[in-house]
Protein backbone atom coordinates (compact mmCIF):
# COMPACT_ATOMS: atom_id res chain seq x y z
CA UNK A 1 0.00 0.00 0.00
CA UNK A 2 2.80 2.44 1.17
CA UNK A 3 4.42 1.71 -2.43
CA UNK A 4 1.47 2.30 -4.28
CA UNK A 5 0.98 6.03 -2.42
CA UNK A 6 4.86 6.84 -3.75
CA UNK A 7 3.72 5.96 -6.92
CA UNK A 8 0.68 8.21 -6.86
CA UNK A 9 2.97 10.50 -5.72
CA UNK A 10 4.94 10.46 -8.29
CA UNK A 11 2.52 10.47 -11.24
CA UNK A 12 1.23 13.33 -10.50
CA UNK A 13 -0.75 15.26 -13.48
CA UNK A 14 -2.67 18.14 -14.76
CA UNK A 15 -5.66 16.83 -16.70
CA UNK A 16 -8.68 19.47 -17.16
CA UNK A 17 -11.38 18.81 -14.48
CA UNK A 18 -14.87 17.93 -15.45
CA UNK A 19 -18.07 19.29 -14.43
CA UNK A 20 -20.30 17.43 -11.56
CA UNK A 21 -23.44 17.76 -9.14
CA UNK A 22 -27.61 17.94 -8.31
CA UNK A 23 -30.06 17.19 -5.43
CA UNK A 24 -32.35 13.86 -4.35
CA UNK A 25 -35.55 12.62 -1.90
CA UNK A 26 -34.90 10.41 0.78
CA UNK A 27 -36.54 7.45 1.75
CA UNK A 28 -37.53 7.40 5.29
CA UNK A 29 -35.84 3.79 7.05
CA UNK A 30 -39.48 2.80 8.21
CA UNK A 31 -40.96 2.27 5.04
CA UNK A 32 -41.11 -0.70 3.46
CA UNK A 33 -39.41 -2.37 0.63
CA UNK A 34 -42.17 -1.91 -1.92
CA UNK A 35 -41.16 -1.40 -5.61
CA UNK A 36 -41.97 2.15 -6.96
CA UNK A 37 -44.41 3.21 -9.58
CA UNK A 38 -43.52 3.23 -13.42
CA UNK A 39 -41.73 6.99 -14.43
CA UNK A 40 -43.48 8.69 -16.34
CA UNK A 41 -44.10 11.85 -18.46
CA UNK A 42 -46.85 13.00 -15.27
CA UNK A 43 -43.74 12.30 -12.78
CA UNK A 44 -41.41 14.90 -14.75
CA UNK A 45 -43.09 18.36 -13.22
CA UNK A 46 -39.99 18.28 -11.07
CA UNK A 47 -37.67 17.85 -13.72
CA UNK A 48 -39.00 21.52 -15.66
CA UNK A 49 -36.66 23.43 -17.78
CA UNK A 50 -36.91 26.77 -17.50
CA UNK A 51 -35.24 30.15 -19.37
CA UNK A 52 -32.29 31.43 -17.69
CA UNK A 53 -33.45 35.13 -16.83
CA UNK A 54 -30.15 36.41 -17.21
CA UNK A 55 -29.51 35.83 -20.64
CA UNK A 56 -30.93 37.25 -23.65
CA UNK A 57 -31.67 33.35 -25.45
CA UNK A 58 -33.77 30.67 -24.57
CA UNK A 59 -31.95 27.25 -24.85
CA UNK A 60 -33.85 24.95 -26.71
CA UNK A 61 -33.30 22.23 -24.08
CA UNK A 62 -35.85 24.31 -21.98
CA UNK A 63 -38.82 22.34 -22.95
CA UNK A 64 -42.72 22.09 -21.74
CA UNK A 65 -44.07 19.24 -19.27
CA UNK A 66 -45.31 17.44 -22.27
CA UNK A 67 -42.31 17.94 -24.79
CA UNK A 68 -39.92 16.83 -21.98
CA UNK A 69 -42.22 13.91 -21.02
CA UNK A 70 -42.29 12.57 -24.91
CA UNK A 71 -38.81 12.87 -25.70
CA UNK A 72 -37.61 11.34 -22.54
CA UNK A 73 -39.88 8.47 -22.96
CA UNK A 74 -38.40 8.12 -26.65
CA UNK A 75 -34.75 8.31 -24.69
CA UNK A 76 -36.17 5.45 -22.27
CA UNK A 77 -37.23 3.52 -25.31
CA UNK A 78 -33.72 3.67 -27.08
CA UNK A 79 -32.21 2.68 -23.35
CA UNK A 80 -30.22 -0.45 -22.80
CA UNK A 81 -30.37 -1.23 -18.82
CA UNK A 82 -27.40 -3.48 -17.59
CA UNK A 83 -27.52 -5.85 -14.48
CA UNK A 84 -24.93 -7.71 -13.22
CA UNK A 85 -26.00 -10.27 -10.71
CA UNK A 86 -24.90 -13.22 -8.81
CA UNK A 87 -27.51 -14.97 -6.69
CA UNK A 88 -29.70 -12.34 -6.43
CA UNK A 89 -32.81 -14.33 -6.88
CA UNK A 90 -34.21 -12.43 -3.47
CA UNK A 91 -33.84 -8.90 -4.91
CA UNK A 92 -33.73 -8.89 -8.42
CA UNK A 93 -37.66 -8.87 -9.33
CA UNK A 94 -37.61 -5.75 -7.00
CA UNK A 95 -34.95 -4.03 -9.14
CA UNK A 96 -36.54 -4.91 -12.63
CA UNK A 97 -40.23 -3.79 -11.21
CA UNK A 98 -38.77 -0.42 -10.34
CA UNK A 99 -37.36 0.09 -13.41
CA UNK A 100 -39.48 2.88 -15.73
CA UNK A 101 -40.35 0.98 -19.43
CA UNK A 102 -36.96 1.20 -21.31
CA UNK A 103 -36.21 -0.12 -24.76
CA UNK A 104 -34.34 -4.01 -23.41
CA UNK A 105 -33.14 -4.89 -19.80
CA UNK A 106 -30.18 -7.14 -19.89
CA UNK A 107 -29.38 -9.41 -16.99
CA UNK A 108 -25.94 -10.30 -16.84
CA UNK A 109 -25.50 -13.64 -14.53
CA UNK A 110 -21.97 -13.78 -13.20
CA UNK A 111 -22.28 -17.98 -12.18
CA UNK A 112 -25.47 -17.45 -10.03
CA UNK A 113 -26.34 -21.04 -8.31
CA UNK A 114 -30.08 -19.82 -7.63
CA UNK A 115 -32.78 -18.74 -9.52
CA UNK A 116 -31.85 -15.29 -10.30
CA UNK A 117 -31.68 -16.24 -13.99
CA UNK A 118 -35.19 -17.50 -14.27
CA UNK A 119 -36.58 -15.13 -12.41
CA UNK A 120 -34.86 -12.24 -14.75
CA UNK A 121 -36.36 -14.16 -17.75
CA UNK A 122 -39.70 -14.33 -16.18
CA UNK A 123 -39.89 -10.18 -15.62
CA UNK A 124 -38.93 -10.07 -19.38
CA UNK A 125 -35.26 -9.32 -19.12
CA UNK A 126 -32.38 -10.81 -21.89
CA UNK A 127 -30.32 -12.89 -19.63
CA UNK A 128 -26.32 -12.98 -20.66
CA UNK A 129 -24.61 -15.68 -19.00
CA UNK A 130 -20.97 -15.45 -17.60
CA UNK A 131 -19.96 -18.29 -15.96
CA UNK A 132 -16.13 -16.48 -14.89
CA UNK A 133 -16.50 -14.74 -11.58
CA UNK A 134 -15.53 -11.13 -11.51
CA UNK A 135 -18.25 -8.07 -12.06
CA UNK A 136 -16.26 -6.34 -14.78
CA UNK A 137 -16.93 -9.61 -16.43
CA UNK A 138 -20.72 -9.80 -16.22
CA UNK A 139 -20.75 -5.79 -17.23
CA UNK A 140 -18.66 -6.61 -20.36
CA UNK A 141 -20.88 -9.86 -21.12
CA UNK A 142 -23.83 -7.87 -20.80
CA UNK A 143 -22.35 -5.01 -23.48
CA UNK A 144 -21.48 -8.08 -25.97
CA UNK A 145 -25.68 -9.34 -25.28
CA UNK A 146 -26.46 -5.76 -26.32
CA UNK A 147 -24.57 -5.78 -29.25
CA UNK A 148 -25.20 -9.70 -30.64
CA UNK A 149 -29.08 -7.90 -29.75
CA UNK A 150 -28.76 -5.17 -31.76
CA UNK A 151 -27.29 -7.17 -35.06
CA UNK A 152 -30.50 -9.25 -34.94
CA UNK A 153 -33.48 -7.14 -33.76
CA UNK A 154 -34.55 -3.36 -34.67
CA UNK A 155 -33.48 -1.99 -31.94
CA UNK A 156 -32.43 1.66 -31.66
CA UNK A 157 -30.61 1.69 -28.66
CA UNK A 158 -28.90 5.49 -27.87
CA UNK A 159 -28.06 5.22 -24.48
CA UNK A 160 -26.57 2.11 -21.55
CA UNK A 161 -27.53 2.07 -18.14
CA UNK A 162 -25.91 0.24 -15.35
CA UNK A 163 -26.86 -0.72 -11.82
CA UNK A 164 -26.79 -3.51 -9.73
CA UNK A 165 -29.44 -6.22 -8.68
CA UNK A 166 -29.15 -6.42 -4.59
CA UNK A 167 -32.02 -3.80 -4.68
CA UNK A 168 -29.54 -1.02 -3.06
CA UNK A 169 -30.00 1.15 -6.08
CA UNK A 170 -33.51 2.77 -6.57
CA UNK A 171 -33.80 1.94 -9.99
CA UNK A 172 -36.62 4.36 -10.48
CA UNK A 173 -34.54 7.17 -10.52
CA UNK A 174 -32.97 6.20 -13.74
CA UNK A 175 -34.88 9.04 -15.35
CA UNK A 176 -32.62 11.28 -13.00
CA UNK A 177 -29.56 10.26 -14.76
CA UNK A 178 -31.18 9.75 -18.35
CA UNK A 179 -32.16 13.37 -17.74
CA UNK A 180 -28.84 15.47 -18.70
CA UNK A 181 -27.88 13.72 -21.20
CA UNK A 182 -31.05 14.19 -22.96
CA UNK A 183 -30.74 17.70 -22.79
CA UNK A 184 -26.82 17.47 -24.03
CA UNK A 185 -25.62 18.64 -20.58
CA UNK A 186 -23.37 15.34 -20.21
CA UNK A 187 -22.27 12.31 -22.33
CA UNK A 188 -22.05 10.07 -18.68
CA UNK A 189 -23.70 10.91 -15.61
CA UNK A 190 -23.12 8.82 -12.29
CA UNK A 191 -25.56 8.51 -9.73
CA UNK A 192 -23.39 10.09 -6.26
CA UNK A 193 -24.92 7.94 -3.13
CA UNK A 194 -22.26 10.82 -1.64
CA UNK A 195 -24.96 13.60 -2.69
CA UNK A 196 -27.77 11.69 -2.46
CA UNK A 197 -29.15 10.14 1.15
CA UNK A 198 -27.85 6.61 2.25
CA UNK A 199 -29.75 4.62 4.06
CA UNK A 200 -28.46 4.11 7.92
CA UNK A 201 -25.82 1.01 7.34
CA UNK A 202 -26.42 0.67 3.71
CA UNK A 203 -22.85 1.84 2.65
CA UNK A 204 -20.18 0.41 5.73
CA UNK A 205 -17.56 3.11 6.76
CA UNK A 206 -14.74 0.84 4.89
CA UNK A 207 -16.96 1.27 1.73
CA UNK A 208 -17.22 5.37 2.32
CA UNK A 209 -13.69 6.20 3.11
CA UNK A 210 -12.64 4.13 0.17
CA UNK A 211 -14.80 6.09 -2.08
CA UNK A 212 -13.64 9.06 -0.88
CA UNK A 213 -9.79 8.18 -1.29
CA UNK A 214 -10.28 6.49 -4.63
CA UNK A 215 -11.74 10.05 -5.72
CA UNK A 216 -9.30 12.39 -4.10
CA UNK A 217 -6.35 10.25 -6.42
CA UNK A 218 -8.33 11.00 -9.69
CA UNK A 219 -9.03 14.56 -8.26
CA UNK A 220 -5.17 14.57 -7.86
CA UNK A 221 -4.28 13.36 -10.69
CA UNK A 222 -6.61 14.24 -13.78
CA UNK A 223 -8.36 17.38 -12.04
CA UNK A 224 -11.78 15.68 -11.94
CA UNK A 225 -14.30 16.26 -9.16
CA UNK A 226 -16.54 12.85 -8.79
CA UNK A 227 -17.54 12.02 -5.41
CA UNK A 228 -18.46 8.32 -5.43
CA UNK A 229 -17.73 5.18 -7.72
CA UNK A 230 -21.44 4.32 -7.80
CA UNK A 231 -22.62 1.78 -10.14
CA UNK A 232 -25.70 2.80 -10.15
CA UNK A 233 -24.28 5.20 -14.08
CA UNK A 234 -25.82 5.80 -17.77
CA UNK A 235 -23.71 7.14 -20.30
CA UNK A 236 -23.95 7.36 -24.65
CA UNK A 237 -23.86 4.10 -26.30
CA UNK A 238 -21.24 5.78 -28.53
CA UNK A 239 -18.73 7.14 -25.54
CA UNK A 240 -19.30 3.93 -24.12
CA UNK A 241 -18.13 1.64 -27.29
CA UNK A 242 -14.68 4.39 -27.37
CA UNK A 243 -13.68 4.08 -24.11
CA UNK A 244 -12.95 0.50 -24.77
CA UNK A 245 -13.62 -0.96 -21.08
CA UNK A 246 -11.34 -3.73 -19.99
CA UNK A 247 -11.69 -4.54 -16.65
CA UNK A 248 -12.85 -7.93 -15.43
CA UNK A 249 -13.15 -7.41 -11.65
CA UNK A 250 -13.57 -4.57 -9.07
CA UNK A 251 -11.64 -1.61 -11.55
CA UNK A 252 -14.76 -1.89 -13.94
CA UNK A 253 -16.57 1.92 -12.36
CA UNK A 254 -13.09 3.34 -11.79
CA UNK A 255 -11.72 2.61 -15.15
CA UNK A 256 -14.56 4.10 -16.62
CA UNK A 257 -14.65 7.36 -14.70
CA UNK A 258 -10.68 7.46 -15.34
CA UNK A 259 -11.21 7.00 -19.20
CA UNK A 260 -14.07 9.28 -19.76
CA UNK A 261 -12.02 11.95 -17.61
CA UNK A 262 -9.00 10.99 -20.33
CA UNK A 263 -11.29 11.06 -23.30
CA UNK A 264 -13.13 14.40 -22.37
CA UNK A 265 -16.72 13.19 -21.74
CA UNK A 266 -18.89 15.60 -20.09
CA UNK A 267 -19.68 14.16 -16.81
CA UNK A 268 -21.69 15.27 -14.64
CA UNK A 269 -22.80 13.73 -10.97
CA UNK A 270 -26.72 13.74 -10.05
CA UNK A 271 -27.92 12.52 -6.21
CA UNK A 272 -29.21 9.38 -6.00
CA UNK A 273 -30.76 7.69 -3.26
CA UNK A 274 -28.84 4.19 -1.75
CA UNK A 275 -30.72 1.77 0.99
CA UNK A 276 -29.55 -1.37 2.38
CA UNK A 277 -29.01 -4.15 -0.12
CA UNK A 278 -31.06 -7.53 0.28
CA UNK A 279 -28.46 -10.14 1.26
CA UNK A 280 -24.67 -10.22 2.09
CA UNK A 281 -22.57 -7.86 -0.43
CA UNK A 282 -19.87 -9.86 -2.00
CA UNK A 283 -17.35 -6.63 -1.74
CA UNK A 284 -17.97 -4.96 1.44
CA UNK A 285 -19.56 -7.62 3.13
CA UNK A 286 -16.59 -9.33 3.72
CA UNK A 287 -12.83 -8.55 5.01
CA UNK A 288 -10.96 -10.22 1.85
CA UNK A 289 -13.60 -9.18 -0.31
CA UNK A 290 -12.96 -4.99 0.76
CA UNK A 291 -9.36 -6.18 0.65
CA UNK A 292 -9.36 -6.91 -2.63
CA UNK A 293 -11.51 -4.64 -4.34
CA UNK A 294 -9.49 -1.39 -2.40
CA UNK A 295 -6.14 -2.86 -3.87
CA UNK A 296 -7.48 -3.34 -7.35
CA UNK A 297 -9.08 -0.07 -7.59
CA UNK A 298 -6.27 1.35 -6.31
CA UNK A 299 -3.69 -0.26 -8.68
CA UNK A 300 -6.30 0.83 -11.56
CA UNK A 301 -5.96 3.98 -10.40
CA UNK A 302 -2.13 3.63 -11.00
CA UNK A 303 -1.91 2.07 -14.12
CA UNK A 304 -4.03 4.68 -15.76
CA UNK A 305 -1.67 7.39 -14.37
CA UNK A 306 1.11 5.65 -16.01
CA UNK A 307 -0.37 5.36 -19.18
CA UNK A 308 -1.71 9.17 -19.27
CA UNK A 309 2.28 10.29 -18.11
CA UNK A 310 3.21 8.41 -20.62
CA UNK A 311 1.17 9.82 -23.53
Amino acid sequence: MLLLCLVFCWLRLSVPARSLGAAAPRRRQDQPRQPASKAGPIALRQHRMVPDRGSDTVSPYHQSDIELGKNLATALARTAVIIPVRNEEASLAFVIQDLPDVGVTIVADNGSSDATAQIARNNGCIVAWEPIAGYGRACLAGIRALELLRTHEPLQIDYVAFLDGDYSDHSEQLVQLLLPILIDEADFVIGSRMLGQRESGAMPPQAVWGNRLACFLMKWIWKTDYTDLGPFRVIRRDCLESLGMQDTNFGWTVEMQIKAAVAGLRTKEVPVSYRRRIGVSKISGTVTGTFRAGYKILYTIAKYAWKTRKS
